[in-house]
């Protein structure tokens, strides 16, 4: 007999006014760089989410090309 374990894998979704508070911007501003791919998204359940991942990925590629 084997025992698989399999390994939770835990992601964490913000909305768009989220992602906007933490830019300390307008959820418009977030929308407008969501549509022009500077940030991934995608829709669960009908609405815009961004993986917290994702939000840091895009802020330091921001610290990065500041550099």
């Amino acid at each position: 007999m084997s025992t698989i374990a399999t390994q939770a894998v835990i992601i964490s979704l913000l909305t768009v006014d989220e992602v906007a508070e933490r830019l300390h911007r307008s959820p418009t501003a977030v929308r407008h760089l969501i549509a022009s791919a500077q940030l991934k998204s995608g829709r669960v359940g009908g609405r815009r989410m961004v993986r917290e991942s994702d939000l840091n990925e895009f802020i330091e590629a921001a610290f990065t090309e500041a550099s």
